[in-house]
């Protein structure tokens, strides 16, 4: 079977134990023996199965990732210095709210003699496991001397918790030392791979980037192809979610998929030097450094100018030598459709996203529930379920008159319960990350706003802490379509039958369930009426069941 996280393939049984599932008619390897032509620290990740022989059915038991890229090129008149691998580090704080379990930075530290404009040099990685403050060192940073620098954020897959995992990966090929971060999933990357093994190709790991990689190594357009050439064949050859970006001791490249499934930006940050009074001859002192980042909210913590959204299915080249920024579409043309879990969820609230703001977007979504969802009688408080509630909790409240109230407090130094690694560690999360203001909800009647529900275990939590502090009523509303498969393009959703939708596609039953007096969801039509002229543009599968590209059997 196939299914990939993020940037992950794997291959086991569905429940997550017993043999491996026999892939290409044997079992997975576990060698770490590589081809000639590519040498990765890629990890050993592993997914999960469903039922046999049916692609639709190869659903996910939350193992998937969100990940965060980020990619930074000096201008070429800045000698060697920290500032690339700084601003990387802080460019990944920006997103760490994609992932929280590992991070890694690739900085081009040119040699000795290449001074200014050199495109020669080394690669080398700075990563580890943990949150970005904890992974990399002021000392790290200020001992780097680099033009460019590749960051990734990930988060984690069950049980495999292991720096080799965290990206960029980093291989050397025939013409140079290649790094890569990429964020979605590939649909056909078990076909693929068995095809390179029946070529001869060994692996090391079952990830969908290694894939990339070996694809790479082996263009068809010859062994003297340069990296944009070759990584153009490589990505012809794959389906599915990819935002990636690649670095060389050249330049780099920023490309994402013909269906734009994940976000993509350009940005750049200008250094204005004092002009002389006179002078006859060409300055750089306007010369950008650019920067490839997941989200526009990193590009505002650098104080960098957002440029533009990286166009579907384009591939931007920025050449460090030369300071010149090239713009190719080297794939077929598609359909656009752009995740809207990216609106719900994943995405930072003050960012744009798909060329609209999320924090509006979330805030009508909010506005749309309240028309859709009333609570019979009125209520007392709008209460959010912080953080990714709050914009929607806040538009519920403008268009009810229901006052808000913060009537539940969150800890920021507890990850995220939706992408931490076991259901286990979900459940004690919660209670570590939210607590119930007493004073304000005892005897009240509460709305209860939520952007999404899952699997449904982290709602009934909240409604039962929020009934231990006496609330009267609790009426739970979410700013998003009932769940009811899930995501084959990089977000950690799980198994089909955890799904709370789709085991009570009833709401009253799942309402009971819960434990709340109501339960409410924002339709499907009212979200697409949102998107207006855009509707078609974007991506439903986890709401319909109906999905852009599925994936191919192996």
């Amino acid at each position: 079977m196939f299914v990939s996280a993020g940037s992950r393939l794997a291959v086991f049984t569905a429940a997550g134990s017993g043999p491996p599932v026999r892939s290409c008619g044997r079992r997975e390897r576990r060698s770490v023996a590589l081809s000639w032509f590519v040498a990765p620290c890629s990890p050993a990740i592993r997914s999960t199965g469903g039922r046999a022989g049916q692609a639709t059915e190869r659903l996910f038991m939350g193992f998937h990732e969100e990940c965060g890229v980020v990619g930074i090129v000096a201008p070429r008149h800045k000698p060697p210095s920290d500032v690339p691998a700084r601003l990387a580090y802080f460019a990944l704080h920006a997103l760490q709210h994609r992932g929280q379990e590992g991070a890694g930075i690739v900085l081009w530290e040119p040699d000795g003699s290449e001074t200014i404009t050199g495109d020669s040099g080394r690669l080398r990685e700075i990563k580890g496991l943990g949150l970005v403050s904890e992974v990399f060192s002021d000392a790290q940073l200020s001992a780097s001397r680099a033009v460019a620098a590749l960051g990734h954020v990930r988060y984690s897959t069950a049980g495999e918790k292991n720096v080799r995992n965290v990206q960029p990966f980093t291989v050397k090929m025939r013409d140079g030392q290649v790094a890569i971060a990429h964020n979605g999933n590939l649909t056909n990357a078990n076909a693929l791979k068995c095809e390179l093994e029946a070529r001869g190709t060994i692996f090391n790991t079952s990830s969908d980037t290694e894939v990339i990689l070996h694809l790479m190594a082996q263009s068809l357009q010859g062994g003297y192809a340069d990296t944009r050439t070759r990584l153009t064949d490589a990505l012809s050859r794959v389906d599915g979610a990819f935002s990636l970006c690649v670095l060389t001791t050249s330049q780099l490249i920023a490309v994402r998929d013909p269906r734009g499934f994940r976000p993509l930006m350009l940005g750049r940050l200008v250094e204005r030097s004092p002009m002389p009074a006179v002078s006859h001859t060409r300055t750089d002192n306007t010369s950008p450094t650019w920067i490839v980042a997941s989200e526009s909210c990193a590009l505002d913590l650098l104080g960098a100018e957002t440029v533009r959204e990286i166009e579907p299915g384009e591939m931007v080249v920025i050449e460090r030598a030369s300071g010149d920024l090239h713009s190719y579409f080297p794939f077929p043309r598609q359909q656009r459709r752009a995740c809207i879990f990216e609106h719900i969820y994943f995405s930072q609230v003050t960012s744009n996203v798909f060329g609209r703001s999320v924090y509006m977007s979330r805030f009508r979504f909010g506005e749309l529930l309240a028309k859709a969802a009333p609570v019979e009688g009125g209520a007392d408080y709008v209460i959010p379920v912080p953080d990714s509630g709050i914009a929607a909790a806040l538009g519920f409240s403008t268009a009810s008159g229901i006052p808000f109230q913060m009537g539940i407090s969150r800890s920021h130094y507890v990850g995220r319960t939706f992408i931490q690694p076991t259901q286990e560690i979900r459940d004690a999360g919660v209670m570590l990350k939210l607590t119930a203001v007493r004073s304000l909800i005892e005897g009240k009647r509460l709305v209860v706003v939520d952007d999404s529900i899952v699997r449904g275990t982290t709602s009934r939590k909240i409604v039962h802490m929020l009934r231990e502090a006496g609330a009267r009523e609790v009426h739970l509303r979410i700013a998003c379509p009932p769940i009811i498969g899930s995501c084959y393009y990089g977000v950690d959703t799980p198994n089909r039958e955890e799904l709370l939708s789709w085991r009570m596609p009833d709401t009253k039953q799942a309402c009971d369930w819960i434990g709340a007096n109501s339960l409410g969801f924002l339709a499907l039509d009212s979200l697409q009426s949102f998107l207006g002229d855009e509707r078609g543009d974007f991506c439903y599968g986890c709401f319909s069941g109906h999905y852009p590209v599925l994936p191919v059997d192996a």
